[in-house]
């Protein structure tokens, strides 16, 4: 059996299935010679005339060229230059008309001929064997060939195939089986030898085993030239090939001569076979052995319209309309110029057309040559569009996936298999386009495949995005952190550094006040008594601020008066009556107080025993004034006798005045020594007061709590309340006490150590006495309080109760460390019989009023003996 290379040698043929076999109409224009045009007056060169991108202008508007110059230069994959047919000017530079159905505008160069036709410096190679094969594909490339008998795919590339995958067949193409067009099977018959030279170049490139020359045996002339011009290589084989269309298409030509197959959607090289056009090998050799770029081919002008049918040469950017012009068409109603041949050419918009690389046909028909196709009608399904394809596609089944844009189910069947030859579409009974279908249907699948492209890389340009931004937010994060961290670094450092000032500046005010107190111990061993410091000042000081606060209290009072007029009630009237006269009282007290302060501070300077005896005066003064107040507050109680609750509370204001009165009897006497005789004050005796102090402290925190009664009389609803008040009021008195001794301790203390200076004692007791008439002052505004509450809520014994309680404790408190802290006599001279607590058993209304009264007259008790003492301090 013999091997495939043995039967190609033989001669032996294969048939592809379908195909058809239209009138052939070659005779028309293959009759004469391959003839010449003048010059067009403007040629329109568009910078894509191929499959691939555009290449990179090199020339500007105005510029002068020369034929042979290259217009543009390959950019990016695919792409081929463009060059000047002839030489001229650079006319314009704007987008024109394309050879497409549509005619879109594409940007294109406008050369205007001068007529000189000069050409630029071209470099010949005159052996091509001796180049290396590269420098002969860049030859290729720089020339602009492209495929010249299809879709324009870029010559270079297919020369340089070899280095991908080898090369076992290089076939010629030179079949021509489309009706009317010519143009191969002139070339081929007037220039073979220039055919076979670009057979025998590309053999150099890619070296297959033979080189398979296909021509339909309807062309016996060209069959007869390339055949002779072949002889002496004996590895190109040229065979005649049955008329039948589509025989050229390069798949239906692979499978004819080698019985190979190229698989679906794959390409020659998938089975080691390599189609070039004779055009192209034309082109090639004119570029290798002539340096010629591809400037120039033949096209078939023809067509009943035509006066003289010719093949000619054509410069690219010639119009259409210049060729149609040149042969003498004359055209008819409802004209029509078709690009290409009648099965696979497109009918031009307009002939202001240019001729390109790929336009081969200029087919210009009467309506009686090639008639309008009729209005599409419904598919019969009769099958004969199946039985022309080529492909063995369904092409019926395409076209309704067309028509309902199923582009998934397009794919699956195979669409871009169809070689777009015509054959269903003529074949079809109902005159449907089915090529226009699938055109349409390839077109809008790109346009998907593109769009999902670009969105894909838009999607990676975002993702890109998207993660140099939060690389850049993460870095700034970072960035903050480290700033934050430095910051508290800086911070720490700073704070250390301001510690460490700190301690130095304490270190210096230490050694500052040690300093201090030493200068003050020298100055105090080498001063007499006429070095102490004057006081004058800050007694006037306190003397203002005192009056301001008269003032306010006044006004205040003043303010309260017109509200409790404003309840209409007898009570409420007393009250205020009582308030503004101790007011006036207080008043009188302290403007004979601020004198005798001004007066007696001068004096303390002098000598200290003086100062002693002022603060006695200042005394005796003060319990004047005070007895004066207490007249004025009882005849403001006996006015309001009409009331049973005024009576009360006059009761009580007036026992609380005579308790003041014999605490202030009392306090004279310690200080009468010091008025009559001016004798110097003994330390020891002070600390011997202070003994009995403590010892008086802590019999009155034995004695039982005076408020237990009053309480449990006020309470009656529940005893264990009362109980545990009772319980809270003598936890509190005895804490009192403690602090009360504690504070008589340091005064004794205090008397024990300084006894060689008797003015330290004298200033000690004058402290003591300040502080007490402060803490006095306290628990008489909270008396006060309670009292005016009491007498403006009468209505629950309860609260009255309670508050009364809770006042009394508090006052208590204060109290006694006024009375233990100023004098002990007067702590234990205060009498207490009249407390409505030791009364017989009274009625509810009777019980609260007394509690009321109680709770009164013991503020006021213990008010103005923390008053006396404060006075004593404010004149010492």
């Amino acid at each position: 059996m013999e091997t495939l290379l043995e039967q190609i040698e033989h001669g032996k043929l294969w048939q592809f299935p379908g195909g058809i076999h239209p009138p052939e109409q070659k005779s028309v224009s293959n009759q004469a010679s391959i003839g010449r045009i003048p010059l067009p007056d403007y040629l329109v060169l568009p910078l894509k005339q191929h499959i691939g991108a555009n290449g990179q202008l090199l020339v500007n508007k105005g510029d002068s060229v020369r034929k042979g110059q290259p217009l543009t230069r390959p950019g990016a994959n695919w792409s081929l230059p463009v060059h000047a047919p002839t030489s001229g000017v650079i006319s314009d530079i704007k987008p024109m008309p394309s050879a497409h159905p549509s005619a879109l505008p594409e940007l294109s160069i406008v050369l205007t001929p001068d007529g000189e036709d000069k050409w630029c410096e071209l470099n010949p190679v005159a052996d091509y064997t001796q180049l290396d094969k590269q420098a002969l594909i860049d030859i290729i490339h720089h020339a602009g060939i492209a495929g010249m008998g299809g879709a324009g795919f870029p010559t270079y590339v297919k020369a340089d195939s070899a280095k991908h995958k080898p090369v076992e067949f290089l076939v010629v193409n030179g079949v021509e089986c489309e009706p009317y067009i010519t143009a191969d099977d002139l070339l081929m018959r007037e220039h073979a030898e220039q055919i076979v030279q670009g057979i025998e170049i590309m053999q150099h490139l890619l070296n297959p085993q033979y080189v398979l020359v296909g021509i339909e045996t309807n062309k016996p002339e060209a069959i007869q030239a390339m055949t002779a011009a072949a002889a002496h290589n004996d590895k190109i084989l040229v065979r005649g090939l049955p008329v039948k269309y589509p025989s050229g298409g390069e798949k239906q030509l692979i499978q004819v001569l080698t019985s190979k197959e190229v698989p679906s959607g794959g390409i020659p090289a998938d089975v080691g076979v390599l189609v070039q056009n004779v055009g192209t090998l034309f082109a090639v050799s004119e570029a290798i052995c002539k340096g010629k770029p591809l400037i120039e081919r033949v096209v078939t002008v023809t067509g009943n319209t035509i006066q003289t049918p010719q093949n000619v040469w054509a410069l690219l950017g010639s119009e259409i309309k210049h060729l149609l012009t040149c042969q003498g068409f004359e055209p008819v109603a409802e004209q029509r110029v078709i690009m290409g041949g009648p099965m696979m050419g497109f009918t031009l918009p307009t002939v202001r057309i240019p001729v390109v690389k790929t336009t081969n046909c200029i087919l210009a028909p009467d309506n009686q040559e090639l008639a309008v196709a009729g209005p599409e009608q419904a598919c019969i399904r009769c099958s004969a569009c199946a039985d022309a394809c080529p492909q063995t596609l369904l092409p019926q089944q395409l076209q309704w996936f067309a028509k309902g844009k199923e582009y998934d189910k397009l794919e699956e069947h195979n669409l871009f298999d169809c070689i777009e030859c015509g054959a269903c579409a003529y074949v079809c009974p109902s005159e449907i386009p089915l090529v226009q279908y699938y055109r349409v249907a390839k077109a809008e699948i790109r346009e998907q495949k593109l769009e999902k492209v670009k969105a894909e890389r838009a999607k990676e340009r975002f993702e890109a995005r998207k993660e140099r931004l939060e690389r850049e937010q993460e870095e700034r994060q970072n960035r903050h952190k480290r700033s934050a961290r430095s910051n508290t670094r800086s911070a720490e450092q700073s704070d250390k550094v301001s510690a460490a000032m700190e301690r130095v500046k304490q270190k210096k005010d230490s050694q500052s006040a040690v300093q201090a107190a030493i200068e003050r111990a020298k100055a105090k061993k080498s001063a007499d008594g006429t070095l102490e410091p004057d006081n004058s000042e800050v007694a006037l000081e306190r003397a203002k601020r005192k009056e301001k606060a008269r003032q306010y209290k006044a006004e205040k009072d003043a303010q309260a008066t017109p509200e409790m007029h404003a309840g209409g009630e007898g009570s409420r009237k007393d009250a205020v009556a009582a308030a503004i006269a101790r007011a006036k009282a207080k008043k009188a007290s302290q403007q004979n107080d601020a004198p005798e302060s001004s007066a007696t501070a001068p004096a303390a300077s002098d000598d200290p025993r003086k100062a002693a005896v002022a603060a006695a005066i200042a005394r005796a003064k003060a319990k004047k004034a005070a007895q004066q107040d207490d007249d004025t507050a009882q005849s403001s109680g006996d006015a309001g006798t009409e009331d049973p609750r005024k009576a009360a509370v006059a009761a009580a204001i007036a026992r609380a005045k005579a308790k003041k009165a014999a605490k202030e009897a009392e306090q004279p006497d310690e200080a009468q020594p010091v008025e009559t005789d001016a004798e110097p004050v003994d330390p020891r005796k002070a600390a011997v007061a202070a003994a009995i102090a403590r010892a008086k402290a802590k019999k009155e925190a034995e004695q039982p709590d005076e408020a237990q009664p009053v309480e449990a009389d006020a309470e009656p609803e529940d005893p264990r309340k009362a109980a545990v008040a009772a319980a809270i009021a003598r936890a509190k008195a005895k804490k009192a006490a403690k602090e009360a001794e504690q504070q008589a301790d340091t005064v004794t203390d205090e008397a024990d150590v300084e006894q060689e200076d008797p003015r330290k004692a004298a200033v000690a007791a004058a402290i003591a006495r300040a502080k007490a008439k402060k803490a006095a002052k306290e628990a008489e505004q909270q008396a006060d309080t309670v009292t005016d509450e009491a007498d403006a809520e009468p209505e629950d014994p309860r609260k009255a109760a309670v508050a009364a309680a809770i006042a009394r404790a508090k006052a208590k408190k204060a109290a006694k460390e006024a009375e233990q802290q100023a004098d002990i006599e007067q702590a234990s001279s205060a009498p207490e019989q009249d407390s409505p607590a030791n009364d017989a058993p009274l009625s509810a209304e009777e019980k609260r009023q007394a509690a009321i009264k109680a709770a009164v007259a013991r503020a006021k008790a213990k008010k103005q003996a923390a008053a006396k003492d404060q006075e004593g301090n404010d004149l010492s």
